[in-house]
């Protein structure tokens, strides 16, 4: 399928690896040209370099630094003639337990993953509406349908953000014009995150790296991970000129990990 982005313009957050490199793979085999972002340049530029051979085509451009600050946002913003996709990511805050975090902790925690992708729609969403045409994705979490008790830091800001969206997506100005707002939420992936929590769980429970690895698979009724390419396609089709009837929802992409019915 034709995707009908080609030649259009992606600002893809935290893409130097995981769900955010999954995404820029796929918009980019798409044909969407994209600037990319992340704290770690040697990481980004490596990405950078394997986004340009998957298709020497687009143009594929770096922004190091942190999105979480407004010089951050500036400079990945200034990257692009305009932006007609935005791909909102950012690494969650860690788990523990509320009686331990302070004030800053929650600051943090809202900033980077609910005022943050907040401040990114403001920038770009009403020249998307100028345009005619936009996608806004949310990386959220699955631990906004399910929350997780460690992850309350987690669980609070992205609730947040998920419920900023459902007013502002259907703003009859935005909707109107062909732009949505869709957030998407993630189950068990393969990626560093899952590794690091895991390894912290295996240390902390006295056991192996791979029975607690096992242990999180067996959740899954798919029987495995996801995979950040498969993420990322996902991705690309909502941003896809196919999607545009899709709005203000909560995808949840968790191999089927979820219980409930609704």
């Amino acid at each position: 399928m034709d995707l009908n982005i080609k030649g259009r313009w992606a600002l893809v957050c935290a893409a130097s690896k995981g769900l955010g490199k999954g995404c820029a793979q796929a918009l980019v085999a798409e044909g969407v040209n994209v600037v990319i972002t992340a704290r770690g340049s040697d990481a980004l530029e490596a990405t950078a370099h394997a986004l340009r051979l998957l298709n020497p085509a687009v143009t594929v451009k770096t922004v190091p630094g942190d999105i979480t600050t407004s010089e951050g946002r500036a400079a990945a913003l200034a990257a692009a003639p305009h932006i007609d996709i935005l791909v909102n990511n950012a690494g969650g805050p860690p788990p523990g337990d509320f009686r331990n975090w302070s004030r800053e902790d929650w600051i943090a925690a809202v900033d980077a993953n609910m005022l943050t992708p907040i401040e990114l729609i403001k920038a770009t969403v009403d020249g998307m509406a100028e345009r005619g045409f936009g996608r806004i994705i949310n990386i959220t979490s699955g631990a906004v349908k399910a929350p997780i008790d460690v992850l309350g830091l987690s669980n609070g800001a992205r609730s947040g953000l998920t419920g900023f969206v459902a007013g502002l997506a259907r703003q009859k100005r935005i909707a109107q014009a062909n732009v949505t707002i869709n957030n998407l939420l993630p189950g068990l992936f393969e990626t560093d995150r899952l590794r690091q929590s895991t390894r912290a769980a295996a240390d902390a429970h006295g056991q192996s790296y791979d029975t607690a690895l096992d242990a999180k698979r067996q959740i899954v009724p798919a029987g495995r991970f996801g995979t950040p390419e498969e993420f990322g396609a996902f991705c690309a089709f909502l941003c896809s000129a196919q999607a545009g009837y899709l709005t203000g929802q909560n995808v949840l992409l968790d191999g089927g990990a979820y219980p409930g019915t609704f």
